[in-house]
């Protein structure tokens, strides 16, 4: 059986060469390292072919799902996402970008060498924990056409000051309006409220 590539990036030296070890002693893959966006890209080319690559979601150079896209368009093989901390929203958001996968981290060997697997057969993964947050239904979220208005301002980055002048309403009027539409988006923050916006396509 011929031995597949991989290719891990990710910026933390220890984590990405535990990794690593794992994949090389567990599925007894070949695996090569980077440690930036623009290093997995370099290698991607320079090391072809590559069967499925691994890349940390918050590392230099990936711009949030920035890198996932580049990563997608430059080579042509599954591309996953793991990250140490990003929440489920994250891991959806990355799906819908066409990520072959979500892996946290905290995986055990094991489990990171049966995710490998899956995702090299074309399948795609998700932790239990997280598929049972992102696999219920979720409830349809009703804005204002004000509250429209103001949270694709917000996604524009800009201040409340700005959105009021824009839209020619008082600035404590578009406080209120942010509070409230971030509670019925069940956003932590402005950034995360425009973020979920975004995925909602309310913005």
């Amino acid at each position: 059986m011929e031995t597949k590539r991989l290719l891990i990036a990710d910026d933390h030296d220890l984590v990405r060469e535990t990794i690593a070890a794992y994949l090389r002693q567990q599925g007894g893959y070949e695996v090569l390292v980077a440690a930036s966006l623009e290093d997995a890209l370099g290698k991607a080319q320079s090391e072809a072919p590559i069967d499925l690559v691994l890349l940390d979601y918050a590392m230099p150079g990936m711009d949030a799902l920035g890198g996932l896209t580049r990563m997608r368009e430059a080579w042509k093989c599954p591309v996953a996402i793991i990250s140490g901390t990003a929440p489920p929203d994250v891991a959806r958001r990355a799906l819908r970008a066409g990520a072959a996968g979500f892996l946290p981290k905290t995986l055990d060997p094991m489990s990171l060498v049966t995710a490998v697997r899956h995702m090299l057969l074309g399948e795609t993964y998700m932790p239990m924990e997280f598929l049972s947050e992102i696999g219920q239904p979720a409830e349809r979220v009703v804005l204002t056409p004000r509250e429209q208005e103001v949270i694709r301002g917000v996604a524009e980055g800009k201040s409340n000051k700005e959105i009021a002048r824009d839209l020619n309403i008082r600035e404590v009027t578009v406080k209120l309006h942010v509070k409230t539409l971030s509670r019925k988006l069940g956003a932590r923050n402005r950034t995360h409220a425009a973020m979920l916006g975004r995925d909602m396509g309310l913005t």
